[in-house]
């Protein structure tokens, strides 16, 4: 059994880990409220580009002269997995979750006999990814000097990204983030980039809509756009998550702090009590013999 002293200490130690976890959960929920702010804003811009340049691509024939982004290599023989991570931890499952999803999609699209690479945006990730697929992390993007990643750091990403391809280091990417749905509830979301995934119901409307220029010069124009866009839009998402995520792990941590101490304080108490009785008993033992 542990000494009054020993006790003591721990009970000393639990409170300071405790209110460490407190500050950090109020840090979490001032910062929450700005980037949830942010990652709202963002999408109706992502989602209306995306829907526009989608209604776009369902209007152009696909041929040689079309921008390659567009029309891709023809083959998906190559994957490229976008991961978006963050660079600290303390924030609950929020990394863990993101780098889950890609590895199970690397895993089936390596079942299905494509060759998968990986560039990483942020720090937390790499070790997993890299201990699980040595020798497949081809670029990866450090936020580490970036106190909050915003439109410039998604435009050095979508640049990069855009010269792997015309590079012919692959033929399809796919980003994986975390869509913030609430401070309990952050979502693992898969997003092609390259080429342009048109859905099927993005065919022609009935709107007569005459383009000036014409439809492949404004995508040309769009589609190195639209990556950055969606890119930004991701990393607002995963500010928004991570700053959840910390929230509620660290009001977790508190929580769990405070029952650690109420049974270490009765623990101490109880032992304490024990240590008075005895030296009572020893004391009377004492007075009787005499």
């Amino acid at each position: 059994m542990a000494s009054l002293k020993e006790l003591k200490g721990r009970i000393a130690s639990v409170k300071s880990t405790q209110k460490i976890t407190k500050a950090k959960q109020m840090v979490a929920a001032a910062k929450l409220r700005k980037a949830q702010a942010a990652a709202e804003a963002a999408r109706p811009y992502a989602q209306r580009l995306e829907g526009v340049v989608a209604s776009l691509a369902s209007k152009v024939t696909v041929s040689e002269s079309s921008p390659k982004i567009l029309a891709g290599t023809g083959k998906d023989d190559v994957q490229l997995l976008v991961v978006a991570n963050g660079d600290k931890g303390l924030a609950g499952a929020f990394n863990a979750n993101i780098v889950k999803a890609a590895v199970q999609k690397a895993r089936e699209l390596i079942a299905a006999g494509k060759t998968v690479q990986f560039y990483l945006v942020g720090r937390k990730g790499r070790a997993v990814i890299n201990r699980t697929f040595p020798g497949k992390i081809i670029g990866q993007f450090d936020t580490t000097e970036v106190r909050t990643p915003g439109f410039t750091e998604a435009q050095a990403i979508a640049k990069e990204i855009s010269d792997l391809f015309f590079a012919g280091k692959f033929d399809v990417a796919t980003l994986f983030f975390s869509t913030f749905k609430s401070a309990l509830a952050q979502i693992p979301t898969e997003q092609q980039l390259i080429p342009v995934l048109v859905p099927a119901n993005a065919g022609p409307s009935n709107t007569a809509v005459e383009y000036e220029p014409d439809e492949e010069t404004i995508l040309a124009d769009l589609l190195p756009r639209n990556i950055s866009i969606q890119l930004f839009k991701a990393l607002l998402e995963n500010q928004a998550s991570e700053q959840g995520a910390s929230m509620s792990a660290m009001d977790n941590a508190t929580r769990n702090a405070g029952e650690l101490i109420n049974k270490l304080t009765i623990q101490y108490n109880r032992s304490r009590q024990a240590a008075i009785t005895t030296e009572l008993i020893e004391i009377i033992a004492g007075a009787e013999a005499l």
